[in-house]
């Protein structure tokens, strides 16, 4: 496999794309089960009405709730990835729509279910909750009535759940334009071969040892995105607009909040999130500085913070050598952990190299009842994927260890817990590549790679976390979200966390502009909560031992049995305090000092 031209999907070879027959075999057999379960949609209303009748009438209902669930995830993850397979692929895009239409019908002939369990009264509710044959969704219900200031009466709730496919809108506008639309054109590499840029080879060009290609890339890169800036500020903004509208709507004071209801998140974790952050600035702008001394640079630009300082260090990884890599950090965590993952990975849980039209990035994508599948866009050049190949495997062996011992209702871990175990996993990668270090060169090489992986991870991710609060906050107190206001917001924010010396272009002010998760608002400040975290429980598992081990795999066993903030406390780290973030950023100030001594 070379990554001077993208293949298209049909010539992708069999071992390297992956195998989702442990959701289906194949279409057919997904239309078997759409058309069943689009035939069960009516019976939603065998229960309206009946839901504070009984507990047994209620276990009823949650039963038969669960159940299309379970099949309706099975369905939607398997039309979902055959989407990024190839976004131009009009068929499995029909078939995506399709679901989604399905899902939102689903969602109307259910929508009576939470206002009638909020209706049951206090009193009625805590002594059904004591019969046995609810036991199995006591916590679930625990939960759903956290809610009942923030549910409204069954016909309200149905117009919103109608609204299901509008509120999407913009994201999928965002998604068809940015993997399928825009067309980059080609760019010669610094071995002066043609390749198609795209948003996986920017990455590759990033890390160029010449300046002037990694310039021509950024140039030739963000062009397209100039092009379409009024495009895509209409989508963000649309995007923003539709997360305000619900939040106001279901009765919550900001947006951020309805975001961060759901873990039972303090709004204090995020906004102490970014107060550390920003106190501890002047260690990232020292670090930025190191990097263009040591680089030999007059100035620095954002496109001379990707490749590594030390960039005539070969790094290559094939796809087996990178999984061997990962597989021997990874030892500390176990035999089960380890001989599932990799035959996992040698075998076909993941979509391995770019192809044309597929999404860009990388991602993990667990079910209940199907193999916890990882698209992944490898390069062997760039050593950063397989930094992303045991980040994206830390998330799959969270949600096979989940899956082996939670049920379906309480499997599914929260996404601010699905960082640690992801981050962690890196960590692991990280240590092992420092002790096997050659010399103080190759050292120095890895020492920068966790930097650049710190400054990434948390520090970029809160400039992205600030970012969407203050433009959230923008739009509910009614003013405008523009090109030019989200271009000003985001270069206050570039000024800011890259400091007075750093070189911002200003096409750079149109990075906001094509960041998938901002589809997706208040999401990104997990990956910097998660490492922090992770760095703590890896240092516990790595200095300690079996007790230690076993609690961390009981996190990754927990699913979402209990809050996120307990499963990390009984882990063994509390997030409510600022000491685990702060003792990430510690770690940023000394591995800097100790880059600068041995370059």
């Amino acid at each position: 496999m070379t990554n001077n031209t993208l293949l298209s999907r049909q010539d992708v070879q069999t071992q390297d794309s992956w195998d989702l027959s442990s959701l289906y075999p194949d279409d057919s057999a997904w239309e078997s089960d759409f058309k069943e379960l689009e035939n069960q949609i009516p019976e939603f209303d065998n229960y309206r009405g009946k839901l504070g009748e009984s507990s047994e009438q209620l276990a009823a209902a949650l039963t038969f709730d669960s159940s299309f669930d379970r099949v309706a995830e099975r369905l939607g993850t398997y039309a979902f990835l055959k989407t990024t397979e190839d976004q131009g692929d009009s068929t499995y895009q029909a078939m995506k729509a399709r679901f989604q239409n399905l899902a939102v019908r689903a969602g109307q002939a259910a929508s009576y279910m939470r206002p009638e369990i909020m209706a049951i009264p206090e009193a009625t509710m805590n002594e059904m909750l004591q019969d046995e044959r609810l036991s199995l969704f006591r916590l679930q219900l625990e939960r759903l009535l956290r809610y009942r200031k923030h549910t409204l009466t069954d016909n309200e709730e149905r117009l919103l759940a109608m609204q299901g496919e509008m509120a999407s809108a913009a994201g999928n506008a965002f998604r068809q334009l940015n993997d399928a639309d825009l067309r980059f054109g080609e760019i010669d590499d610094h071995q002066g071969n043609k390749i198609e840029l795209s948003h996986a080879t920017f990455g590759q060009l990033l890390i160029s040892p010449e300046q002037n290609i990694r310039r021509l890339a950024f140039d030739q890169y963000y062009e397209q995105f100039a092009a379409h800036e009024n495009t895509l500020a209409a989508t963000l903004c649309g995007s923003i607009q539709r997360d305000v509208y619900y939040a106001k709507a279901k009765n919550y004071e900001s947006s951020l909040q309805a975001a961060l209801y759901p873990d039972n998140m303090p709004v204090a974790v995020y906004e102490n999130l970014i107060q550390a952050v920003r106190e501890s600035l002047p260690s990232v702008h020292h670090y930025l500085d190191v990097r263009r001394r040591k680089m030999g640079l007059n100035e620095l630009h954002h496109y001379d913070t990707y490749v590594p300082i030390l960039s005539n260090l070969d790094k290559y990884h094939q796809w087996d050598e990178a999984v061997e890599v990962v597989m021997e950090s990874l030892q500390p965590l176990g035999s089960e952990y380890t001989q599932t993952l990799e035959q996992g990975l040698r075998g076909r849980w993941a979509d391995r190299y770019p192809n044309r039209g597929k999404q860009s990035g990388a991602f993990s994508c667990g079910t209940f009842d199907g193999d916890p599948y990882i698209l992944m866009n490898f390069k062997p050049e760039v050593l950063n994927d397989v930094f992303t190949l045991t980040h994206e495997a830390g998330h799959s062996m969270h949600s096979w260890y989940s899956a082996q011992h939670q049920p379906f209702e309480y499997y599914n871990y929260t996404i601010f817990v699905a960082e640690v175990a992801s981050t962690f996993n890196e960590q692991l990668l990280t240590e092992h590549l420092l002790k096997n270090a050659g010399d103080d060169r190759e050292r120095a090489y890895l020492i920068n790679n966790e930097l650049d992986s710190i400054r990434a991870t948390v520090v970029r991710q809160t400039m992205f976390a600030e970012f969407e609060k203050q433009t959230h906050e923008m739009a509910e107190a009614g003013e405008p979200l523009t090109v030019q206001s989200f271009r000003q917001v985001y270069r206050e924010l570039l000024n800011a966390y890259f400091g007075p010396d750093f070189v911002i272009d200003e096409a750079l002010e149109l990075e906001c502009f094509r960041i998938p998760h901002f589809y997706r608002a208040f999401y990104v400040y997990k990956y910097a909560t998660g490492l922090s975290a992770a760095v703590a429980l890896a240092r516990r598992v790595l200095e300690g031992g079996e007790s230690e081990l076993q609690d961390y795999l009981n996190f990754l066993k927990g699913g979402c049995s209990q809050e996120p903030l307990k499963l990390l406390q009984d882990a063994g780290v509390d997030m409510t305090g600022p000491q685990p973030v702060q003792t990430t950023l510690d770690r940023f100030k000394s591995l800097t000092q100790e880059l600068d001594s041995l370059l």
